[in-house]
């Protein structure tokens, strides 16, 4: 089983896409999750569902949507060889935050307190470029007679960090790219204080990559450096504990170096912090995949469209043979939602701007069709292209389906996700070998480098736009809905509730004091003139109620019991 939590994407033109790191460790953007179940056919399902319950809960992520069979697939060969039945989903969309991070932190013996988990500086690791963290699970047997078996749990945390620049001290700047000078401290924030009590070994390794190794080496030859440690053009804080070189190979001149550094030696009065000092500015590029794969939506409007995906050689130039008889293998394995219903017929290969048949490209294909509602669409393509081809263009169309309103996502106008393809290479493993003097190194991370793996890479989340519903018309329901039952309740209490003999007294009072006022002067005047006393009267005349009040209510009720029947009538 693996489960990985990612935010960003791998960028395999920069950061590399032919070694141990990006082809095991570099991850689609949101969460993946695959398990391969040794149960009975019937019970593999059921297994998935309590496995994405139990992960969900432990994780804080929302892997339960999962569990559905719209949600995962059942891959075959396309996205790798298992000996038990495969279940594989993604989650493009889900956001990656601490509270992923503080269950996977609480895996580890000494969580984040102790040994190389106190760089985990959450603010430094959420402003990176690229942020990954793998879990997996394998059963293995520990002796070869097989009597005693367990679970072996590795974690892996990916970063590609931006490092401080008021920290960092030097930097060379050549065009628009900057080299920068860096340390632990400037990158992670924090320093390494010894290791953790209970692990056996913590180590720190430092990798020069091939072709910055032999662009050192050049650079010392030309100035004449007589120095042994490979470092001319950069400067280490510290000397390693010890140097692995990689093992010579005829088909690359280029070998990488490794610098190890024991956390044994180091404690609070004397942290480790490893500082890379660049004394010259040096261009190098990181080992690429034979073919760079990305993809692309076609069309327009929300009723059709069409999905491309691209294979392009970043070094034309050099191909990997001229004979035209040698043949490239890749393999392309597609994921698609049941909403997004692909005509598999209408799939089209195009090989260096040239439409080829299908036949004469695809070596294999395994279609499985979505059914509305019940499974997603799933295509495992392998293709045999030319060594030297420069371009290959796989396009196939598709209709964009209707939901329900109760299956839309809360921001349904942003689009929905189609999860990134799988782009493999069989005929190329990527592993480091290293050199004889170094074999009998014993570190599990060095030993899972050694494991041979077929170069593996994502494509780009597809965002795709469909038909939505005018969402705000539920709102205008209920609320035209609410305002008749005000007006109408609010009417017939109001008209039940109120009293007609003391308003039509008001009334009248209101109106003989707006009607006599001129009168009172005019008496006021003339009583002054005269010189006698202003005469008030004491009696009021009673006013009794009319019988035109009693119609006006009479009219108001029928008219609130008519409009209510009408209501209720329509609505009927």
């Amino acid at each position: 089983m693996e489960l990985s939590f990612t935010q960003g994407r791998w960028n395999y033109e920069r950061w590399g896409g032919c070694d141990p790191i990006s082809s095991k460790n570099a991850k689609p953007p949101g969460v993946e999750l695959w398990a391969v179940f040794d149960v009975p056919g019937d019970q593999v399902d059921a297994t998935w569902k309590n496995l994405t319950h139990t992960l969900s809960g432990l994780f804080c992520v929302s892997i339960n949507f999962l569990e559905s069979s719209t949600a995962y697939a059942s891959p075959g060969w396309g996205f790798r060889q298992c000996s038990g039945p495969l279940r594989y989903g993604s989650l493009p969309r889900e956001a990656v935050c601490t509270e992923n991070l503080t269950p996977w932190l609480k895996l580890l013996p000494c969580r984040d307190k102790a040994g190389l988990a106190t760089l985990m500086d959450r603010p430094s690791i959420y402003s990176g470029f690229y942020h990954s963290q793998r879990l997996h699970l394998t059963s293995a047997e520990f002796n070869s007679a097989g009597l005693e078996e367990g679970i072996v749990l590795q974690q892996t945390l990916t970063l590609v960090l931006k490092p401080d620049a008021h920290k960092s001290g030097a930097m060379y700047a050549y065009g628009r790219s900057m080299q920068p000078s860096w340390s632990l401290s400037s990158v992670f924030g924090r320093e390494i204080h010894g290791k953790c009590a209970v692990a056996d070994s913590s180590s720190i390794y430092l990798q020069l990559d091939g072709d910055l190794h032999a662009k050192l080496n050049s650079l010392r030859e030309e100035h004449g450096n007589s120095r042994s440690d490979n470092s001319y053009g950069l400067r280490l804080s510290a000397d390693p504990d010890s140097v692995i070189h990689e093992a010579s190979s005829s088909q690359s001149k280029k070998q990488f170096v490794l610098f190890k550094y024991l956390m044994d030696k180091y404690s609070e009065s004397e942290p480790f912090n490893l500082e890379l000092t660049w004394t010259l500015p040096v261009i190098w590029s990181s080992s690429q995949a034979p073919l760079h794969s990305s993809r692309f939506s076609m069309g327009s409007g929300n009723e059709r469209g069409a999905i491309a995906i691209s294979l392009k050689s970043l070094k034309p130039k050099q191909g990997l043979s001229d004979e035209d008889s040698c043949k490239l293998k890749v393999h392309v394995f597609q994921f698609a939602p049941w909403y997004v219903k692909v005509y598999y017929h209408t799939l089209k290969i195009f090989v260096d701007g040239d439409r080829r048949s299908v036949a004469d490209v695809i070596e294999k294909i395994t279609v499985s069709p979505s059914e509305d509602k019940v499974s997603p669409g799933i295509m495992e393509l392998a293709l045999q292209l030319p060594c030297k081809v420069k371009s290959t263009i796989l396009t196939i169309e598709f209709d964009k389906g209707f939901l329900h309103i109760d299956e839309y996502p809360p921001d349904a106008n942003q689009g929905f996700d189609i999860p990134s393809a799988i782009i493999s290479f069989p005929g190329f493993q990527t592993s480091m070998q290293f050199s004889l003097d170094n074999s009998s190194i014993g570190s599990p991370l060095l030993a899972k480098f050694k494991e041979n793996s077929s170069v593996l890479s994502y494509t780009e989340v597809l965002l795709v736009p469909l038909t939505t519903p005018d969402f705000s018309m539920p709102y205008n329901v209920i609320t035209i809905t609410c305002t008749v039952f005000a007006l109408y309740f609010g009417s017939l209490l109001n008209a039940l509730r109120r009293r007609a003999g003391e308003e039509e007294r008001l009334l009248k009072s209101k109106a003989a004091d707006s009607t006599a006022l001129i009168p009172k002067l005019l008496t006021k005047l003339l009583a002054k003139i005269k010189g006698r006393p202003l005469e008030q009267s004491q009696t009021v005349p009673r006013v009794t109620p009319s019988s035109s009040s009693h119609i006006r209510l009479i009219f108001k009720v029928v008219l609130v019991a008519g409009i209510a029947a009408a209501w209720q009538y329509y609505f009927s």
